[in-house]
């Protein structure tokens, strides 16, 4: 299978949807969304149930036809063509595998119906067999495999007609922890090594960050952010994207200047942000691990640097985690945060000690429009 295509000669996206909107009556599962994908790339799509990311999956499958709006792969609309005709493979949660063929015959079994000659469909389930790592298991059934070994006979029988794009749909969601990273692992290897397109579907964020080139954060239909997962995370576009990717900070604050604000009596200093105005309502958000937590001694001992902030608070709880601990405070106005540091930096600090909570101007980002209900939604879909 060649990594590089005609797309990526052209630099084109190999796919691009065009104000797609998928409609059930008055109720918008997937809300005129554009988007570009390249050819080679691992985008994954990353929202809450009923958030419209396997919606959106199964349009490009075929599977769904589009209310309104255009799927395009290498310029050509997709929307009449029906899905075995798409050149696009599938792997969904549950593997769907033949109960009754061998490991090797579920493999070749879209070759059989696309009726290529035996010796090239022996060749090529041969090469898809010591691709996933399953040549001692060609002759068993499914029932004779692990959860895992399953997914990847899917897998496998996925690309071994040797589609342009792969359609993941929580491929994993099924197995353990233990097994679900290891499989990540592979498939990461495995796009490496066939230089395919995959779009992949999942809820699970840190799934979404350990295999995503970029990432498209599904909403209510929308796609509310896209791009990498450390850009996503380091400088979420919006306050949803901030509490839903990862754990944030969020402190209601009242805009005093361009660069300054005033939270709880404290005056703190922001980034610039275009077109603030005096007395508007702001919402500043910073990760617990881009956060210190100091006891008043060390606050004393260490006087505030220019570019940062502080606060006054009192510890609520320390929990250690292993490799870090996490110390939950409440600021004088009720404010709850959570402070994150390595173990080994410690923590030195109990239940109602008195704290100074610091945070670098430059770590934190600023939102003058949020909603609270999406801030309660994105926090409670973790």
């Amino acid at each position: 299978m060649s990594a590089v295509t005609k797309a990526q000669q052209n630099n084109q996206p190999l796919v691009s949807l065009r104000n797609l909107n998928k409609h059930y009556g008055d109720f918008a599962a997937v809300d005129n969304i554009s988007l570009d994908i390249k050819d080679g790339e691992f985008l994954t799509f990353l929202g809450s149930s009923g958030s419209g990311k396997s919606t959106t999956l199964s349009m490009l499958a075929g599977f769904e036809t589009p209310t309104s709006g255009e799927i395009l792969v290498n310029n050509q609309s997709m929307v009449k063509v029906p899905p075995h005709k798409r050149d696009i493979g599938m792997v969904f949660q549950r593997y769907s595998l033949f109960p009754h063929l061998s490991v090797r015959d579920n493999i070749a079994f879209p070759l059989a119906i696309r009726k290529l000659a035996s010796a090239e469909r022996e060749r090529r389930v041969d090469a898809m067999l010591k691709l996933v790592q399953l040549e001692p298991f060609a002759h068993r059934r499914p029932s004779q495999l692990s959860g895992g070994q399953q997914q990847r006979v899917a897998i496998a029988r996925s690309l071994v007609y040797e589609p342009r794009i792969l359609l993941m749909d929580e491929p994993l969601g099924a197995l353990d922890k233990k097994l679900r990273e290891d499989l990540q692992d592979e498939l990461r290897q495995l796009h490496r090594r066939l230089g395919i397109t995959i779009v992949y579907v999942t809820h699970d964020q840190e799934e979404a960050m350990r295999l995503s080139q970029r990432i498209a954060i599904f909403s209510h239909g929308k796609i509310v952010g896209l791009g990498s997962g450390y850009d996503l995370y380091q400088n979420p576009p919006n306050a949803f994207v901030a509490s839903f990717l990862g754990n944030s900070n969020f402190l209601k604050l009242k805009a005093q200047g361009n660069a300054v604000a005033t939270f709880e009596g404290h005056s703190l200093s922001i980034r610039l942000t275009a077109g603030l105005q005096t007395d508007q309502d702001v919402l500043l958000m910073v990760r617990p691990e881009k956060a210190l937590a100091l006891t008043a001694e060390q606050a004393r001992q260490e006087p505030l640097a220019a570019g940062w902030n502080e606060v006054s608070a009192v510890v609520g709880e320390v929990l250690f985690l292993g490799e870090s601990q996490t110390c939950t405070v409440t600021t004088v106005g009720g404010t709850s945060m959570t402070v994150k540091a390595l173990s080994a930096a410690g923590l030195s600090m109990k239940t109602g000690d008195p704290v100074r909570v610091r945070w670098a101007t430059a770590d934190a980002c600023v939102y003058t429009e949020w909603a609270e209900s999406d801030l309660n939604k994105a926090a409670g879909a973790h």
